[in-house]
């Protein structure tokens, strides 16, 4: 047991992508990938809402990029339409958090197990794979892969088997949404909502002596 793990009664952690590392797209993103769409200019709301409407099975690796597309759009978009609005949306979630990054950077020298558990569909899970900041996971597990999303039981039992033994209160859970925090608690994990403060992830993970 390393004294970080010591000091926090900590085995190992399983976070978020979105919203924990990554930065959630600007309104220029958005607008960006309406523009793509070709949806109207003066209606990002409507937009965002067709987006999200049919995301968590397309997350789940239940529909097809081409299938996700048809129905936000309401038709079958061309391949080179389809290209491109999957080369938009997957940008729109690439971008990361230095700071978070800064903090992960120092737990990995301590030597506790990090593993990913987002919602996420196939061609963005490969993507975010392919970053620099990988190396720090022990494991990366996406909704896509694993064929269900958080806040679904089965998306955290499927994390905590990469743990093998490891009891559920020695592991902390975090993420940005209290919907998926709350499941998370339900199953004996602890958990910390995150709210965009770094000093919340310093003070569990890395606590002065």
């Amino acid at each position: 047991m390393t004294p970080t793990t010591a000091r926090t009664g900590l085995d190992a952690v399983i976070l978020d992508y979105n919203g924990v590392i990554g930065l959630q797209p600007t309104r220029g993103q958005w607008l960006h990938l309406a523009r793509t769409a070709n949806w109207p200019e003066d209606d990002l709301a409507g937009f965002q809402r067709a987006f999200w409407s049919a995301r968590e099975p397309y997350d789940a690796g239940q529909l097809s990029d081409l299938a996700y597309w048809a129905k936000v759009l309401g038709s079958h978009p061309s391949p080179s339409l389809l290209r491109e609005l999957r080369a938009t949306d997957t940008a729109m979630w690439t971008a990361t958090d230095g700071r978070v990054l800064g903090i992960l950077n120092r737990i990995r020298e301590t030597g506790l197990p990090m593993v990913l558990l987002s919602n996420a569909p196939l061609h963005l899970s490969d993507v975010l794979d392919s970053q620099d900041w990988r190396r720090l996971m022990t494991q990366t597990l996406y909704s896509a892969r694993l064929e269900v999303c958080k806040p679904n039981a089965t998306a955290y039992q499927h994390a905590l088997q990469t743990l093998g033994d490891t009891h559920p209160r020695r592991v902390l859970f975090i993420d940005d949404r209290a919907d998926n925090c709350h499941a998370a608690r339900c199953l004996g994990l602890r958990t910390l909502h995150y709210t965009d403060q770094p000093a919340d992830l310093e003070a569990a993970l890395l606590p002065t002596a």
